[in-house]
């Protein structure tokens, strides 16, 4: 027996020297795993702190004469990204110093508590809109119409909370129920035109979006909805007995965050353990052949867009009912678009997307701090957002410059 010798041919890199091309194609349908997740967030800091460095004069200043002296613009930078990245977790997690004033008693517990009250209430309601658009997605519908199921959950949510004037908690639990009510309405629309006519649920919803944010620019200002005595576009004040009640009073952090975690594990049973969850999993992996076991697929549709336009209308009914307690035209802000975000961070799982939408809600509340203290623009933490889903959204790039090898399976016997 003899061995053959083999040339490698003109195109082919020598072996063990894999080239970064080969990389990327070989790692291109490889599943995603939670360290390429880690690995996004990671690049997107770096790039964050070339960013930081790019954006201060005086750092680059420093830059002119680095062949010079090379320490000047290296201690600068360091003490630039240090002191910004120093901040946002101060911002989003708490200033030790403040915490150690507490635990020794010469601090208050708000100030130790007040930036995780912070995240907490910006992720709230991210965690009803981000569930949204993952549950519609496992079923194989892309829900762009979040932000105006939130819009219309805003709506109903908040003419319910100042117009009934029921007791205290059952006045609370009509305006949320409201507010689900009102998202699913606006879910429901693109989810029958897509079952009874094909009609494509990325283009509906977008419509919808439009129609939802000037419905409520209109509504505002309209008589017996308009605060009297304001000339300018707010409504009445949602009533007191209807607002979901804060921890400590003093804190900003309310029972939303409470909603959202029960919420969160309600759609983790819906698509696990029940036979809708089942139904609309078949559906979303093929829709032809849950048809053919006899799935109804247009019901399915439907019903699914309901209930995400309802998860979304809850994230509107939390932001209205916990943090602005009026409506206004702004009174979503951009929870919803944010919520595509904060679903495909968390890989359209729920529990993932409850540490997303944490996430997202650090980011936020340390961004204020660090534009505080440090200077650097609020605009940062959006471009942090954009690279981490940029990356998660590319995981072979991420392998192929980490050179992550995709795990492989062997057939025995």
């Amino acid at each position: 027996m003899t061995a053959e010798t083999t040339t490698p041919k003109k195109d082919e890199a020598p072996a063990g020297k894999e080239t970064f091309l080969n990389a990327f194609l070989r790692n291109l349908w490889a599943s995603n795993s939670v360290t390429v997740t880690v690995l996004s967030i990671f690049l997107a800091v770096l790039i964050g702190a070339v960013l930081v460095v790019i954006s201060d004069a005086a750092v680059l200043a420093k830059f002119g004469y680095f062949t010079a002296r090379p320490g000047d613009a290296i201690e600068a930078s360091w003490a630039l990204i240090s002191s910004a990245y120093a901040d946002l977790l101060k911002g989003a997690l708490g200033d030790p110093e403040a915490i150690s004033a507490w635990l020794s008693g010469s601090g208050s517990w708000q100030d130790a508590f007040s930036p995780i009250s912070e995240t907490l209430t910006y992720a709230a309601p991210l965690v009803f809109t981000g569930l949204s658009v993952s549950l519609a997605f496992r079923g194989g519908l892309f829900n762009i119409g979040a932000q105006g199921q939130a819009v219309l959950g805003c709506i109903a949510a908040g003419v319910a909370g100042f117009s009934f004037g029921l007791p205290i908690v059952l006045n609370l639990i009509v305006a949320l129920v409201a507010g689900a009510l009102g998202g699913a309405l606006w879910g429901f629309l693109p989810g029958l035109l897509k079952a009874r006519t094909g009609a494509h649920e990325v283009i509906t919803t977008i419509m919808l979006n439009y129609i939802a944010g000037l419905f409520l620019s209109w509504l505002v200002i309209q008589k017996g909805i308009q605060q009297p005595g304001r000339s300018d576009a707010i409504s009445k004040a949602v009533a007191e007995s209807a607002q979901l009640p804060s921890f400590g009073g003093v804190l900003r952090v309310h029972l939303g965050i409470v909603l959202a975690v029960l919420v969160t594990a309600g759609v983790a049973w819906l698509l696990n353990r029940s036979a809708f969850g089942f139904e609309l999993r078949a559906v979303g992996s093929n829709a032809h052949a849950a048809k053919t076991a006899g799935i109804s697929v247009a019901k399915t549709y439907t019903l699914l867009m309901a209930v995400a336009g309802g998860l979304a209308g809850l994230g509107g009914a939390t932001q209205v009912l916990g943090t602005a307690y009026a409506l206004t035209p702004s009174v979503a802000g951009n929870i919803g678009f944010d919520g595509l975000l904060v679903a495909l961070l968390g890989r359209n799982r729920p529990w993932g997307t409850l540490l997303a939408a944490i996430l997202f809600g650090a980011l936020r509340a340390g961004g204020n701090r660090m534009q505080s203290f440090t200077g650097i623009s609020l605009e940062l933490v959006t471009v942090l957002q954009a690279l981490i889903v940029i990356f998660i959204a590319a995981p072979a790039l991420v392998k192929a410059i980490f050179q992550l090898r995709a795990a492989r399976t062997t057939a025995k016997g």
